[in-house]
């Protein structure tokens, strides 16, 4: 006979009808005291003196449970999520089991299904622990964003590699805008925040990494925003601070909002078959709001630290690309490989030699500005001036001469590397369409 362990309460039976036996209580005190009719007790007993203690246990101990689910019902359960949600967790699976497929069963039930079956793998499991000292949620809604960019295959295969900027609140995790973009750049968080701002006001503070798009090592004792990237003096003239973590675990809430989007996003673009940036923008707004209603928390103190946007706060202004030129006497500026040439006039003409501001839009738009007075110009692209001749097809020299003009093209054919990088570019007056510029 195999070993058993006996329960508390079948042990308890055990001693009271072992009483019964040698006469020190009575069959109805017996049943009193373990909670039973004097027929059951009877029974009991009865039992006993036939089997033992062995009669005491249940006849239910090493069967399944009358509601356990069929083997047919748990396979079929698990061949879908090993065909379509193989790479989900179990909450994730459950949800999309439950909306596409009418299959219900508990979370917990449907986690044991699919660690035995070899699709999930506790986190806890795949990950090292690591000990960093925690570091309390802020108190209030707007008084400090975490911003980052998140470089993935947020396509798959069906797309190119691309980049997700990230706003979140660190009081509340909620996501307060997401942005696809090629590359995380000045530019796109230039788009980002313009819209963050439009919608919840300005925050007390952003809190980022160190990436070239926040910080800068070229700082002056002299002047104390020449330190700043074109973002940071953005946010500097919009009277809000930035701060860079020295560790992506400083700045923990926006790294794991970043590892649950590119599992749980991921697979909601797979399943609508979004493959394009456009696409996955339209229908970041309806995700956004779904996954705030699941994971957003509630702030410590209820008051929105965020203020709103004063009459003298330009964002076109600030959300720019500014560079500082020197006008010449011919009423030439140079920026990023293009001539600005200015409209001769009486004003134009009593700049020369001094400082001028190029502001270079997000929206591709360029204005030379002059103590915030804008002057219109035309443009000379020295690049797209470039024709090059066509190669002559020969036998022995075409490889050649391929190579040479791509080669030629990677170190010649390239835009000032302190300028943004975006498409499109100011017209020549030498044979390609002008560009008026704006003038107050």
């Amino acid at each position: 006979m195999g070993l058993f362990i006996m329960s508390e309460k079948e042990l308890l039976r055990i001693k009271v009808i072992e009483d019964v036996q040698k006469q020190r209580i009575s069959v109805v005190q017996a049943a009193n005291t373990i909670g039973v009719s004097r027929r059951h007790m009877t029974r009991l007993v009865a039992e006993f003196r036939q089997n033992g203690a062995l009669g005491m246990t249940s006849k239910k101990r090493g069967k399944p449970s009358n509601r356990t689910y069929s083997i047919g019902f748990r396979d079929y359960v698990c061949e879908l999520v090993r065909q379509n949600y193989h790479d989900f967790g179990p909450t994730l699976a459950l949800e999309k089991l439950s909306e596409l497929h009418e299959v219900s069963v508990s979370k917990e039930t449907l986690r044991k299904w699919m660690i035995h079956a070899g699709i999930w793998t506790s986190r806890k499991e795949q990950r090292k622990q690591h000990i960093h000292q925690p570091r309390n949620r802020r108190d209030c809604f707007g008084e400090m964003i975490q911003i980052d960019g998140s470089h993935h295959r947020w396509f798959e295969e069906r797309g190119p590699r691309c980049a997700l900027l990230v706003f979140i609140d660190d009081a509340t995790s909620k996501i307060l805008h997401l942005r696809f973009c090629k590359t995380e750049n000045a530019f796109d968080y230039f788009h980002a925040a313009k819209s963050y701002l439009h919608e919840y006001g300005k925050p007390m503070m952003f809190y980022s990494d160190k990436h070239a798009v926040f910080r800068t090592t070229h700082a002056s004792n002299k002047d104390a925003t020449s330190g700043m990237t074109q973002f940071g003096r953005a946010l500097h003239e919009l009277n809000i601070d930035i701060i860079c973590a020295n560790s992506p675990q400083a700045k923990g809430r926006v790294e794991r909002a970043n590892k649950t989007l590119q599992d749980r996003l991921v697979k909601e673009l797979r399943l609508r078959g979004i493959s394009t940036i456009e696409d996955a923008n339209a229908f970041i707004p309806a995700f956004t709001a779904d996954f705030n209603q699941r994971f957003s928390k509630v702030p410590h103190n209820p008051k929105d630290m965020h203020r709103p946007l004063s009459k003298h706060d330009s964002l076109d202004g600030a959300m720019c690309n500014k560079v500082e030129r020197t006008l010449s006497n011919n009423l030439t500026i140079l920026y990023d490989k293009v001539l600005f040439i200015l409209d001769k006039s009486d004003f134009a003409l009593g700049l020369t030699r001094k400082k001028v501001m190029v502001c270079d839009y997000p929206d591709g738009r360029v204005e030379v500005q002059y103590d915030g007075i804008s002057l219109p110009y035309k443009t000379y692209d020295k690049l797209q001036s470039v024709n090059r001749a066509e190669i002559v097809e020969s036998k022995r020299l075409d490889a050649v001469l391929e190579f040479v003009a791509v080669e030629q093209a990677k170190r010649e054919l390239k835009r000032s590397g302190n300028a943004p990088r975006r498409t499109g570019q100011g017209p020549s007056i030498f044979g390609i369409p002008k560009k008026k510029g704006r003038s107050n």
